[in-house]
């Protein structure tokens, strides 16, 4: 498991489970519910017995009182395969500073990757990086979490390449760390398509302390992926900015959740821990309601 400086992060998230938002597909034993039943010592239901099953799974005791032959069923447990999807776009890197969106990026995926392969499920890594889309297979082997952080780590945000091309490649839980400054409506398409196929899909939203709350000087606000495009942040204009900055965010969410998605907005000097504890409780509430 890597250290540096996630090491606090990932001793913080130790023990932090992420259950499937619903019952998986069957696959390799893991730590979720799998859609079929299998026998098990944990009680889910009974099953009258068929030619061919084990008579070593009848209940015996059932049968001594009723006469008919019954197999105890438990939920099976499987895998759940999770693909980190983190945008590398120029936005990304807003403000120019050690601590900015990217970084935040890159520390939410690494901590919700380490609760996920914890738990035993293979996990890997999608980057739109400028110089050409970064694809990590999901794998649950003891070195993936290296491989995911060295790699995000080995990215600077620049360009802006599109992220929908990547969410076709994900695993059956996509999580998509952005700051929906792209290609919006062409991945949350995506995104929809994927839950509509049985899939899950996360949408962690990531923006800047000072998209929020732009200092209070006069400003000359420009898009990173399009220089051409600037305007001044003036008093006149901030009320308007913050108007407009808050219904977008909003309506990303809203539109979002009508398809199924989990949206988590996450501001880039929150603590990082607390994000992935809120990401992982959304499967707990689902699962438990």
């Amino acid at each position: 498991m890597p250290v540096g400086p996630y090491g606090a992060l990932l001793d913080a998230v130790r023990g932090v489970r992420w259950p499937a938002r619903r019952p998986v597909p069957q696959g390799a034993p893991g730590a979720h519910q799998a859609r079929s039943r299998g026998a098990a010592p944990e009680f889910a239901e009974y099953r009258p017995y068929r030619q061919g099953d084990d008579p070593r799974r009848l209940d015996w005791k059932l049968l001594a009182r009723s006469d008919r032959a019954f197999i105890r069923l438990a939920p099976d447990h499987a895998t759940l395969g999770t693909t980190f999807v983190v945008d590398a776009s120029a936005s990304m890197g807003f403000p120019a500073a050690d601590a900015n969106k990217w970084t935040t990026a890159k520390a939410v995926a690494v901590g919700l990757a380490a609760v996920a392969h914890a738990s035993g499920d293979p996990v890997g890594l999608l980057v739109n990086a400028n110089t050409g889309p970064i694809r990590l297979q999901p794998r649950t082997r003891a070195g993936v979490l290296a491989d995911i952080t060295r790699t995000l780590n080995g990215v600077e945000p620049s360009g802006a390449r599109p992220l929908t091309p990547l969410l076709a490649a994900s695993a059956a839980r996509c999580v998509l760390i952005t700051d929906c400054l792209g290609d919006f409506d062409s991945w949350r398409a995506a995104l929809a398509q994927h839950v509509v196929r049985g899939g899950e899909a996360y949408l962690v939203h990531v923006v800047s302390r000072q998209e929020l709350e732009p200092p209070p000087t006069d400003v000359m606000a420009r898009d990173p992926e399009d220089p051409s495009l600037e305007r001044p942040l003036v008093p006149f204009t901030r009320d308007g900015y913050r108007q407009r900055f808050a219904a977008f965010r909003t309506d990303v969410a809203q539109r979002c959740r009508r398809d199924g998605v989990v949206v988590h907005e996450i501001v880039d000097d929150e603590p990082v821990e607390l994000v992935v504890r809120r990401v992982a409780r959304a499967g707990v509430l689902e699962v438990t309601r």
